[in-house]
This record gives structure tokens, C-alpha cells and sequence, in this order.
């Protein structure tokens, strides 16, 4: 196959989604066509995927894929949720969302604090063939940042599974257990039955 196209400018979201594909490649749009951008409208993180995923196939004549993922906390009434990328605003700073994610939560104690990550991915093809893959991990949110790796929300999300932030897991413990990366294994189990 063709290395797809994924709809992202996110060099941290291409970088992880690379190292997590088992057939083909990928390729970002902005390497295809410098300076593309869709407006992300959907109220849901399907809908996001698909909309960036369509537009991607439609621009390039590739197979595109598009990756919308949401942070909900229980506490927040399942904010940041579609706005998670945004939480502190356009073109806010990873540091940015999660400050002001600890903030909101203030005063919350740990049963309040329970979180999940959820990711969608979007393939479609230029025919118009589109399937959606979801990926979810629960978790809570910590009263503060730990850890240096990895990047968004990950000093501040603790796997229950990991018993630590996903910040302070290597690329691999992450990997086994991540929202992106369970969906990525139901994109690569269909990838792997189309060949």
C-alpha cells in the first residue's frame, strides 16, 4: 500500500502514530500540500476524524487517515472532551491545557478526578470508503504535572493500568495500553485483513 496521508499537523500525533502502524507508511499532508488545514466543526470526535479524513482523501487522491482524540473527565461533566486539542484556547500551549484542566479540578478529590482518553480514527479512500476505529483508557487526573516524556495531557494522566502518568512511561509501556494505540491495532488488524 501506499503510505497514507494523515490529516494532522501534529508532529507529536505523527511521530506516535509512525512508530504504531504496521502496514504501509504514513506521510503527513503538510509534507503533500504545505499549509493545509481543516476547521475542525464536528461536535464529536467521529465526526472530526471523518471530517479532516474526507478532506485529506479528497485533496491528495491517497488513502488519508485522521485521528480525533478527547479527554473526558468525570468531574467536568466529560470536558474537555472534542475540545481537548483547544481546552485553553487556539493555538494554546501543551502546558496551557493542562493548567488549566488542574485548575478546573481544584479541590477535587481522587474519586471525582476519574478520566478517560478516547481516540477515533478516520481512513478514508478516494472511492469514498470509510471506517472508523476507537481506542479507549481509563485513568484519572493527577493534582499536579510528573514526567517528561511523551506529550498533550500525559503529565497529568495516570494509568490505572501503568499505576503512572503516561508521561513517566517509555514510548513502549505507553504504547501497550494507550487510547491512540488501541485504535491503531483495530486500524492495523483491518489494514493487515485488506492485503
Amino acid at each position: 500500500m501506499t503510505n497514507m496521508v494523515l490529516a494532522s499537523a501534529n508532529r507529536d500525533k505523527l511521530k506516535e502514530l509512525r512508530k504504531l502502524i504496521r502496514h504501509g507508511g504514513i506521510v503527513a499532508i503538510g509534507e503533500i500540500i504545505p499549509g493545509w488545514d481543516v476547521e475542525e466543526t464536528g461536535l464529536t470526535l467521529e465526526e472530526n476524524a471523518l471530517l479532516k479524513a474526507r478532506a485529506a482523501a479528497l485533496a491528495t487522491h491517497r488513502t488519508a487517515i485522521a485521528d480525533d482524540t478527547g479527554l473526558f473527565v468525570w468531574a467536568l461533566g466529560d470536558a474537555p472532551g472534542v475540545y481537548t486539542a483547544r481546552y485553553a484556547g487556539e493555538n494554546c500551549t501543551y502546558r496551557e491545557n493542562t493548567d488549566k484542566l488542574l485548575n478546573a479540578l481544584s479541590g477535587e478529590k481522587n474519586s471525582n478526578r476519574k478520566a478517560s482518553f478516547q481516540t477515533v480514527i478516520a481512513l478514508v479512500t478516494p472511492e469514498g470508503e470509510e471506517h472508523i476505529f476507537h481506542g479507549l483508557v481509563e485513568g484519572q487526573i493527577t493534582e499536579d504535572h510528573s514526567g517528561s516524556e511523551g506529550f498533550g495531557y500525559d503529565p497529568v494522566f495516570f494509568s490505572t493500568e501503568l499505576n503512572k502518568t503516561f508521561a513517566e512511561c517509555t514510548t513502549e509501556e505507553k504504547n501497550r495500553v494507550s487510547h491512540r494505540a488501541r485504535a491503531m491495532r483495530k486500524l492495523n488488524e483491518f489494514l493487515l485483513a485488506s492485503t
